[in-house]
């Protein structure tokens, strides 16, 4: 692909390294921008900066936030003796488009995966745990990927909490084995949290 000009060139492939955004795309995207207000542009770039320069993790189960406390967390209308473990933040979107779910959250940040190098150390479970020494919820739901990693994951953690009086659940299989969480449509992922299964006879049958 020939540019005339460098600085559209330039921008081009800062579009291009966004996941998902080919050269093709990414040109289609920066020539909008140039038939595009001043303002709006400068309004779009400052946007992105003002992101990724301000943007918090909250302290409590490191959801992205605007304060050190998000607003999840700080809502005094959720179940606060209710966890939700996922993955990441794309989970929680996912959750929360259904509107069924009125407890709080807590993102690992990933799942064990021995063979991506992932370990249980580089995970928010210890963060976890502690959580629920502190809090002491009234139940823990697991809502991760239902493949080998996840099962992994949630494995290691239901041992972790075993000594802990608290109620440890992940959601129904009405997701396939396999499949992600935030490509689930809503009235399959509304239903898997609302009709939970103890996780010792999860893990028992697998």
């Amino acid at each position: 692909m020939q540019f005339s000009s460098e600085l559209l060139e330039n921008a081009v492939n800062e579009f291009a390294r966004l996941p998902g955004i080919g050269k093709k795309t990414a040109l289609r995207l920066v020539l909008h921008l140039l038939k595009t207000e001043t303002e709006k542009v400068e309004s779009f770039g400052e946007a992105i900066v003002r992101m990724r320069q301000e943007i918090k993790f909250c302290q409590r189960c490191f959801n992205v936030s605007d304060t050190d406390i998000c607003a999840i967390c700080s809502n005094p209308l959720r179940k606060q003796n209710l966890i939700c473990v996922v993955e990441s933040i794309r989970d929680v979107i996912a959750i929360e488009s259904t509107q069924q779910f009125s407890g709080t959250y807590h993102i690992l940040g990933g799942i064990i995966s021995p063979l991506d190098g992932i370990g249980p150390d580089q995970l928010n479970i210890e963060a976890l745990v502690q959580r629920i020494k502190n809090d002491q919820p009234e139940e823990v739901i697991f809502a991760l990927n239902p493949n080998i990693q996840g099962d992994t994951t949630i494995y290691y953690i239901q041992k972790k909490l075993a000594s802990l009086p608290v109620k440890v659940t992940t959601i129904a299989r009405g997701i396939s084995f396999g499949g992600e969480l935030e490509y689930a449509d809503e009235m399959t992922l509304a239903r898997s949290i609302s009709n939970r299964l103890p996780v010792e006879s999860y893990v028992s049958n697998r």
